[in-house]
């Protein structure tokens, strides 16, 4: 929902959820960079003040807010990552830990929790986030921000998690001590410096990473993935003070489902179908949702006189929305067998015929592939999809656009990709 901001009118850059998918937004981000260099307005500062994400966009929107005093080099910087990340760099993907963590899950599932809890087995989640931790240590100079906000360089940086024990969908952000923290129905915010401990809550898929511990309200919670219960993926940007907001996020807003012959009969779904549905209705249904909102509040606004608009306590907000414009459970599909040998075993088990490229749904697949092959395959095509909307992102912020296409294919190669 819009709200009052200050009149200056900051522009935010909002990042969704969806795990490897989050590779897509790094490709749009490299877009925008080249273009921005194509249109003359050179190297510096980002073209963002505000910087809010969700699960591995909040990883993304971490890193290039550590790095918003030389934007170019920080979106180079998660390129690069992006487009080198091996799945051992995110999660123990060896065989003694996949074996272990799958097993013990495995056991839960077939020989029920009666024998879990008489042999005390309480596995905390399917897979080991360790190495995302010292990922993070590297990749992401939050140190850095603090010193930006009061720089001018940055107004603020938000991430969502969601916490296991109050139930609330809470948005952790740090800002100006002008900023007030803000409080709705089952979603609140918090103020404070952000933590890779914070980034490694909102990107803890659930069931798949373990939960974290975080500090709030003077005692301690645990949190997972931001995505949950994240009814208003726009929100934590707008109360901000928002009135400009460029969105990624990491599906098709409106993919038909797939064409089956009339007279077809459809197998029972395995549990890699059942997760891969719960994780897409987790990570992709709020922020369409929130985005037609927002397109119906501004249309109804624009219906009333601007005396009317002066006193409403809502005001238009701008919104330039990317999406994947080709489905990434497909491409998945065919990448799968780029998973460490250990990681296909286990989603074999779960029911991925993985020997079989193409032939498997990649919903699974598609949040747990952090393997090169596929995440620039996602970023060549968020670079395809921004550089197609150049006149609209030109528009968004002002640009002249000189036509130059040399600054992004310069761009896109010294990023690694």
């Amino acid at each position: 929902m819009p709200h009052a901001s200050p009149p200056d009118g900051s522009t935010a850059l909002v990042l969704s959820g969806g795990g490897a998918r989050a590779a897509y937004q790094v490709g749009v981000l490299q877009a925008i960079a080249g273009l921005r260099a194509a249109c003359g307005h050179g190297h510096g500062g980002a073209p963002f003040d505000i910087f809010s994400g969700t699960s591995a966009g909040a990883i993304n929107a971490a890193a290039l807010a550590s790095g918003a005093d030389h934007f170019d080099h920080a979106v180079r910087r998660i390129a690069r990552a992006w487009a080198h990340v091996h799945a051992q760099q995110v999660y123990h993907a060896d065989s003694l830990h996949v074996i272990q963590r799958g097993a013990h899950w495995l056991t839960l599932l077939s020989l029920g929790w009666a024998l879990a809890r008489w042999r005390r087995v309480h596995p905390h989640s399917l897979l080991n986030n360790a190495p995302l931790a010292q990922l993070l240590e590297k990749l992401v100079p939050l140190q850095r921000v603090p010193h930006l906000i009061r720089a001018g360089h940055l107004r603020a940086l938000a991430v969502t998690a969601s916490s296991y024990n109050s139930g609330l969908h809470v948005a952790f952000f740090d800002a100006g001590d002008a900023q007030e923290p803000w409080v709705h129905s089952l979603r609140k915010s918090a103020r404070g410096p952000i933590t890779h401990a914070h980034l490694l809550a909102s990107s803890a898929i659930p069931l798949v990473f373990p939960a974290t511990a975080l500090p709030i309200d003077g005692h301690t919670e645990y949190f997972g993935d931001g995505s949950m219960r994240e009814t208003s993926p726009l929100a934590p940007a707008i109360h901000l003070g928002a009135r400009r907001l460029l969105v990624v996020g990491t599906s098709r807003a409106y993919e038909p489902p797939p064409a089956v012959p009339v007279g077809t009969q459809q197998p029972y779904p395995s549990l890699a179908k059942v997760a891969g549905h719960a994780l897409s209705n987790i990570f992709l249904d709020a922020l369409a949702v929130d985005v037609n909102q927002v397109q119906h509040i501004n249309q109804a606004l624009a219906l009333l006189t601007p005396e009317q608009r002066s006193r409403s306590p809502m005001h238009p907000l701008e919104l330039l929305v990317f999406v994947p414009s080709r489905s990434l459970d497909e491409e998945a599909a065919r990448h799968v067998c780029d998973l460490p040998r250990s990681m296909r075993v286990l989603l074999s088990a779960l029911g991925v015929p993985v020997n079989r490229p193409g032939d498997s749904d990649g919903a699974l697949a598609s949040y747990l592939l952090f393997e090169r092959a596929y995440t620039r395959r996602l970023m060549a095509l968020g670079r395809s999809d921004a550089l197609a909307r150049r006149d609209e992102i030109c528009a968004f912020f002002g640009w002249q656009d000189g036509g130059d296409p040399l600054h992004l294919v310069q761009y896109s190669t010294l990023s690694g990709t």
